[in-house]
């Protein structure tokens, strides 16, 4: 049987406020040890943000990362799953959109994990490269 991405999700995905700023939010990435967060309005999904959005949208294009948001750089139009959706579907989601992460979301709309190409390598092949990598404590 199938697993389901609740079986393989990151749970208590870290999320910041749209109104953040870029360099808040890049040091809660580093202190988490992520390379993305996801962005919420009063705790409604709203987008993600990841370190290349941070390089390509805000630092190449000169952005103050003291005053630009991260609403205004973030992906906003998002590809989700939920959590009862079989691990396949995840990883075909992801195939063809050229995701990385998967933001996790019930029915009514409750953020409640993400889903990351490497929870994905871990479940779906433990003895890959990748699989090792992400299982791998961050090197801060």
């Amino acid at each position: 049987m199938t697993r389901q991405v609740h079986e393989v999700m990151t749970e208590r995905p870290v999320a910041v406020e749209k109104q953040t700023s870029l360099a808040e939010a890049a040091r809660v990435m580093r202190d988490a040890g992520i390379g993305d967060v996801l962005v919420v309005d009063e705790g409604r999904l709203r987008g993600i943000l990841t370190d290349r959005d941070l390089v390509i949208r805000a630092i190449a294009e000169s952005r103050d990362p003291s005053d630009t948001t991260v609403q205004s750089v973030c992906t906003n139009e998002l590809v989700t799953v939920r959590p009862d959706d079989g691990v396949d579907h995840a990883v075909d989601l992801m195939r063809r959109h050229a995701l990385r992460r998967l933001p996790v979301e019930t029915e009514d709309g409750v953020l409640v994990g993400v889903v990351t190409l490497g929870d994905l390598a871990v479940e779906q092949d433990p003895a890959s490269a990748l699989s090792a990598i992400s299982a791998a404590e961050p090197d801060n």
